[in-house]
């Protein structure tokens, strides 16, 4: 039986659109190992359309997977710290902006609100970075949350070193093994891959 077998947990979306391909298998993985998925996302998957698909199409593939309804505004977030609903909170794509916030304290999404719900009842936030300068400025936030209490990081790497040398990409499929890690109190490890590498 899975370790997250009953558990409920939040599932953040931010705008690393790039990366939501890698993203909605794993948000299955969850689902298909017994947990109870809520899906909780920025304004940007709400009202932005890319090459890597609609905002529409997102939403949709989201409920399906998970059957369960969008979170998609703080108010309808912020229950979250009170009911103690989440076991385990986890933003995949978590973008720079998104960690920025969360680093510095700033709620301002439906995402960053989900977390500090989380944080509030000592329970683990799962983060799996997609951030185009995580090793330039956002290093700095990077490293205030690799030291903070109950966060942990799902392991990542530099995904293209030659052409964006301060990139850094989280490996999407090591989600449910990082939440069942820091369901148990622990970082998975190793922390830093060589992403570019793995395929």
């Amino acid at each position: 039986m899975s370790k997250l077998q009953g558990k409920t947990i939040g599932f953040g979306l931010s705008g690393s659109h790039c990366t939501f391909d890698e993203t909605m298998p794993q948000i299955k993985r969850l689902v298909d190992a017994g947990a109870r998925v809520v899906p909780i996302v920025t304004q940007t998957i709400l009202t932005t359309d890319t090459r890597f698909g609609t905002s529409e199409s997102w939403q949709r593939k989201l409920v399906e997977i998970t059957g369960e309804t969008l979170i998609t505004s703080i108010p309808e977030a912020e229950p979250l710290g009170p009911s103690k609903l989440l076991d385990v909170m986890v933003i995949a794509p978590c973008t720079g902006s998104t960690t920025s916030r969360l680093a510095n304290a700033i709620t301002d999404s439906p995402v960053l609100m989900a977390a500090k719900a989380t944080m509030r009842n000592l329970r683990p936030v799962v983060i799996a970075i997609s951030t185009n300068d995580g090793l330039g400025l956002n290093a700095a936030n990077i490293a205030k949350l690799l030291a903070a209490k109950n966060i942990y990081f799902v392991p990542f790497g530099q995904d293209a070193p030659e052409k964006k040398p301060n990139s850094l990409v989280a490996r999407m499929d090591l989600i449910l093994e990082t939440c069942e890690a820091a369901l148990e109190g622990r970082q998975l490890q190793p922390l830093l891959i060589e992403r570019y590498n793995y395929s």
